[in-house]
């Protein structure tokens, strides 16, 4: 895989899709069957050269997996998506003779137009992010060098906040939904405490108090400082804050 050439062709289907958007609103213009049917012809061509970039890079990073297959998947998709709403218009705007047809085509016009109100955004997000996946591979890959240290270490930084930030919403949506849930936890693991296990594993928090969830409780709980948290043995323990000593 030619990295800059991928790099080429996320510029060249942003290129299209900056074209693509500046067509569409002529959609709400077009006050007869003829013009209608000239503007979902280039709106459809334009789909028909999206689509197909958008599935060669896809086929490029489809090896790699990971976030870069995604984003490609997702755009591809959409692109699908645009394609056949598109057709569906043409196949009404053939032959629109009768009230029936003309409903059909109301009906058609209103599904294109209800899907492009979040479709550009969709794929504005999707490039941007293939864009800042292949400019990593570019930055990684250049006379195969790794990362300097300080780039590395503010990456895991940034992993740690996202991770900490899902923690929160986690803990905040048991708080929220099951308040019961975090008391039961925490009483668990205080008589786990009272037998005199000092560290407890989330599995036996979870076994004693019955919350499937214990762990990400256990975890949102130490992320905010109410109990501690090691790792022991390869395994993660925990205890409440101020109770007992090693």
């Amino acid at each position: 895989m030619n990295i800059n050439e991928l790099k080429n062709l996320v510029n060249e289907i942003e290129r299209l899709h900056r074209k693509f958007e500046q067509e569409f609103p002529k959609l709400y213009e077009s006050g007869d069957v003829e013009s209608l049917q000239t503007l979902i012809k280039t709106l459809h061509a334009l789909a028909e050269e999206k689509l197909s970039i958008a599935s060669a890079i896809h086929r490029e990073v489809a090896f790699i997996g990971g976030d870069i297959e995604s984003y490609a998947r997702d755009l591809q998709k959409n692109e699908h998506q645009m394609k056949f709403r598109l057709e569906e218009v043409l196949s009404i705007l053939a032959k629109v003779d009768d009230y029936e047809s003309r409903m059909r085509l109301k009906t058609a016009l209103s599904r294109l137009v209800h899907f492009h109100r979040f479709y550009d955004y969709t794929i504005t997000q999707s490039i941007q992010k293939l864009s800042s996946e292949i400019e990593g591979l570019i930055f990684i890959g250049e006379k195969e060098k790794k990362l300097p240290t300080s780039i590395m270490e503010k990456l895991r930084k940034i992993e740690d906040i996202e991770d900490n930030l899902n923690l929160l919403i986690k803990l905040t949506y048991h708080l929220y939904t099951h308040p019961s849930w975090v008391h039961k936890v925490e009483e668990a693991l205080r008589r786990w405490h009272s037998r005199g296990l000092l560290w407890v594993e989330a599995r036996n928090v979870e076994k004693e108090s019955g919350i499937k969830e214990a762990a990400q409780i256990l975890e949102g709980l130490a992320l905010i400082g109410i109990i501690e948290k090691r790792y022991r043995g390869g395994e993660v323990v925990y205890k409440l804050r101020g109770f007992g000593k090693d």
